[in-house]
């Protein structure tokens, strides 16, 4: 349903990057992935300016995938400002971390992350949780953008 939708990757670790594309093959998710590696840059991005003000550059993403630990501007704050956004905040926010601090669970949620994604230390838990991810979000939900997509596939 949701195949095509760029995603929006929002990520500083090249480790954590390289297993997350290498895992959106290997469970076969065809949106093409976009990655800023710092929250000013993701702003940038989602906006269309500075580096980002091709639109072919930086096509509006159909979800994004939020880090919260981020030099600089972090996830906690590029979360607050798409959400505070009235052109922005209809775009579903998935935070991907590493923290199970629950303070930072409580605060993604209550600035209106769509969900809160533990990253997995082992690749056979990282693989399925991308695969929970793609039957979730990709298959089954309706993202902004896709509407009207499945009836022109057919």
């Amino acid at each position: 349903m949701n195949r095509g939708l760029p995603i929006l990757v929002v990520e500083d670790n090249d480790e954590d990057f390289d297993m997350l594309q290498m895992t959106f093959q290997r469970v076969s998710i065809p949106n093409p992935l976009h990655r800023c590696t710092e929250g000013d840059e993701a702003l940038e991005f989602l906006h269309q300016t500075g580096r980002y003000a091709d639109p072919e550059q930086a096509p509006r993403p159909g979800l994004v995938l939020l880090d919260l630990n981020l030099a600089g501007l972090d996830g906690r704050q590029v979360l607050e400002h798409v959400k505070n956004d009235p052109h922005l905040k209809s775009i579903p926010v998935l935070v991907f971390s590493t923290s199970d601090n629950p303070k930072d669970v409580q605060s993604a949620y209550a600035h209106g992350a769509s969900g809160y994604l533990l990253k997995p230390v082992d690749l056979p838990r990282f693989e399925r949780m991308i695969q929970l991810f793609k039957d979730f979000w990709l298959d089954h939900i309706v993202l902004p953008g896709s509407e009207g997509r499945e009836d022109a596939a057919r």
